[in-house]
């Protein structure tokens, strides 16, 4: 289903998923054509797809290891925490495997922000170059949750523990 752009509040990035890194896709579940928010299908073009929001309709093929951790684009307890890790490291360990994954979420700019800066974190770069890696390759929209941005400044680990000593709300 097709429908304008305008319809939406913060703009869809331009194209379904972009190159991170060698074999490192990050998207979401729409994106523009000709103005139109058009859904953003994945079908067998990856090995691994890791999904942070998901949507009837989307994909990926049968066969296709699929990975769904469902978190809000918004401060995240220390459960969602650790979710979000294991979910950077299984991208990590896919991308050392020379393995062709997408990390994606609703428009593709914050929880596969997320993923995809822990992930290279773990591969080895530093987390200011990773922000500024993924708003160069995505969008500069990526990564417009500051919260998000102070994880991976902070690190996931550090992140977690200090949410976990949070009071309940």
């Amino acid at each position: 289903m097709k429908t304008r752009a305008k319809d939406h509040g913060e703009p869809f990035a331009d194209d379904p998923w972009n190159e991170i890194v060698g074999g490192l896709w990050m998207g979401g579940h729409h994106h523009l054509d000709a103005g139109l928010v058009v859904p953003a299908v994945v079908g067998s073009e990856f090995d691994l797809v890791v999904s942070l929001h998901e949507r009837d309709g989307h994909g990926p093929d049968p066969g296709v290891r699929h990975h769904v951790v469902d978190v809000p684009d918004q401060p995240l307890r220390a459960d969602q925490l650790e979710a979000v890790r294991r979910a950077a490291e299984l991208t990590a360990d896919a991308v050392r495997a020379e393995r062709r994954v997408l990390v994606r979420c609703h428009r593709g700019y914050n929880r596969s922000g997320l993923v995809i800066a822990h992930a290279l974190v773990l591969l080895g770069h530093q987390p200011d170059d990773t922000i500024d890696m993924i708003r160069r390759r995505r969008s500069a929209r990526a990564l417009n949750n500051e919260t998000f941005v102070e994880y991976i400044r902070t690190g996931l680990d550090v992140a977690c523990l200090l949410t976990s000593l949070e009071p309940p709300h």
